[in-house]
């Protein structure tokens, strides 16, 4: 089933897949722009039970946003080797950062901060995406220019801007730990390598899912799960049509959208200069273009937007709709959604670092 939405609230959409590239990308903004109606498709998982429909009660209606599955396989010795690698601030070559500065579980894996701090000469130039949930994402990072978790966990490393480390100094320094080396040779029969770290890095951060949350459990047909006022927000965030770009298993990460569709918001050049994110997209030179966020676990990670300048939940629902949908909205209306944004979030992963 599709729900359409049609006029001036029509928005754009691409589903990017890791083989895409950004040429692609573009050519499903561009397409989007040019369509006077838009049709969201069903998304569903196969073991998953029956989704919710319209109403207030679950209904076998396919719906655009489906559950977490219920458990995901892991090898789990390359997952505690991964969230080691994580809290290891040898992984920014003296910086004194690790992964874990900027992801913590206490604040929904991210840092909390308006913008990253980055490094002496480099600051940081973004709010610290989530990375919950993140093996579920097509797209990463806020220019959305990385399309696999292994390229994102690789080039974190190097950058300027987050970790400031060099490849070959995290090589010469983990080699000399004997432990380090062990784990290492343990888990893959070439043992240390940037691959392998790489590789246990992505193990560790894809065991980060949080399944079972309350509006999962109603998709699957529970429908006590989730309060009315959440079940009223969940039709209100499709009417309004927030569901255009939030919307697949990870209620959203997986395309780019032009940030200030009607009107600029007051911060809307902050995070421009993200390469990738304005200059050179070809969609919008005039406005930043961003990676739009997956909002499972939202009530979790505040502030929000990409340079963190909305403070609370409802405040950014508010600046959603009038800049993204040129909407007005009501007091309870922006209620009723976050009422439903709320039940997006699941249970915390086990392997995560404190």
């Amino acid at each position: 089933m599709t729900n359409a939405l049609s006029g001036p609230n029509a928005l754009l959409y691409g589903t990017a897949l890791a083989s895409a590239g950004l040429q692609a990308m573009r050519l499903l903004l561009l397409s989007g722009m040019a369509l006077g109606s838009f049709a969201v498709p069903s998304i569903s998982s196969a073991d998953e039970g029956p989704a919710a429909g319209s109403s207030t009660s679950p209904s076998k209606v396919q719906e655009p946003i489906s559950p977490l599955p219920k458990s995901i396989q892991l090898d789990e010795s390359k997952v505690q080797l991964g969230k080691r690698l994580f809290a290891d601030s040898r992984l920014s070559s003296g910086n004194g950062l690790s992964c874990a500065s900027c992801h913590q579980l206490a604040l929904g894996m991210t840092d909390g901060r308006p913008i990253s701090g980055g490094l002496p000469g480099y600051p940081g130039i973004t709010n610290s995406l989530t990375i919950l949930n993140v093996g579920f994402n097509t797209l990463f990072s806020w220019s959305g220019q990385t399309l696999s978790l292994e390229q994102q966990a690789d080039k974190v490393i190097e950058s300027k801007h987050t970790m400031g480390g060099s490849w070959e100094n995290v090589i010469a320094t983990l080699s000399g730990d004997s432990t380090v080396v062990a784990e290492f040779n343990r888990n893959f029969p070439d043992g240390l390598t940037r691959k392998n770290i790489v590789d246990s890095l992505v193990a560790y951060e894809t065991s980060l899912y949080t399944p079972n949350a309350p509006f999962d459990r109603y998709l699957r047909g529970e429908t006590g799960a989730i309060s009315e006022n959440a079940k009223k927000g969940y039709q209100i965030f499709k009417d309004y049509g927030c569901i255009s770009c939030h919307q697949g298993i990870n209620v959203g990460g997986n395309m780019m959208q032009v940030f200030g569709i009607f009107g600029s918001p007051p911060s809307i050049t902050k995070g421009a200069e993200t390469a990738g994110a304005a200059h050179g997209s070809g969609i919008a030179n005039d406005k930043p273009v961003f990676r739009v966020p997956p909002l499972r676990n939202v009530a979790k990670t505040a502030p929000y937007f990409h340079d963190g300048s909305a403070k609370s939940l409802s405040e950014a629902i508010s600046l959603m709709a009038t800049y993204q949908l040129g909407r007005e909205i009501s007091e309870d209306d922006v209620s009723k959604i976050e009422s439903f944004l709320k039940s997006l979030s699941g249970d915390p992963p086990t392997a995560s670092v404190d």
